[in-house]
């Protein structure tokens, strides 16, 4: 990783981590916070494993900059429409990967948090 991680820096906020890195990768990582709030307005923001997480009946997602690439955590399973839509992303673990010298899929993105609210409210019944 880089900017706040690089410097061995545990955040205590989105925010703090947020602002530990370059101006240009701020505004990825703000919109991409957008996106995942706007997605699931009810879920709580915390920090864990030293980056983003949010959770809403466990977690949804976490999400971390790196040198190349912002990355999407766990992996995306048991939708096979948005397997496929995300295929292009999926890493080795089939964590996702979306290149910084790419445009950013917010509209995948918000698709997926959505996705994880279904399968966290189902898994809780």
């Amino acid at each position: 990783m880089i900017g706040a991680q690089a410097m061995q820096v545990t955040p205590s906020t989105i925010d703090e981590y947020i602002d530990g890195f370059k101006p240009e990768i701020q505004a990825v990582l703000r919109k991409f916070r957008a996106t995942v709030r706007k997605s699931a307005p009810a879920a709580q923001e915390k920090i864990s494993y030293r980056i983003p997480c949010f959770a809403q009946d466990g977690v949804l997602v976490y999400f971390a900059a790196f040198k190349y690439h912002i990355g999407l955590f766990p992996p995306v399973k048991g939708d096979a429409k948005l397997m496929r839509a995300v295929s292009k992303y999926t890493g080795p673990k089939g964590n996702l990967k979306f290149p910084l010298d790419e445009p950013i899929p917010y509209t995948l993105i918000a698709r997926i948090v959505k996705a994880r609210v279904r399968e966290n409210r189902e898994r809780t019944k």
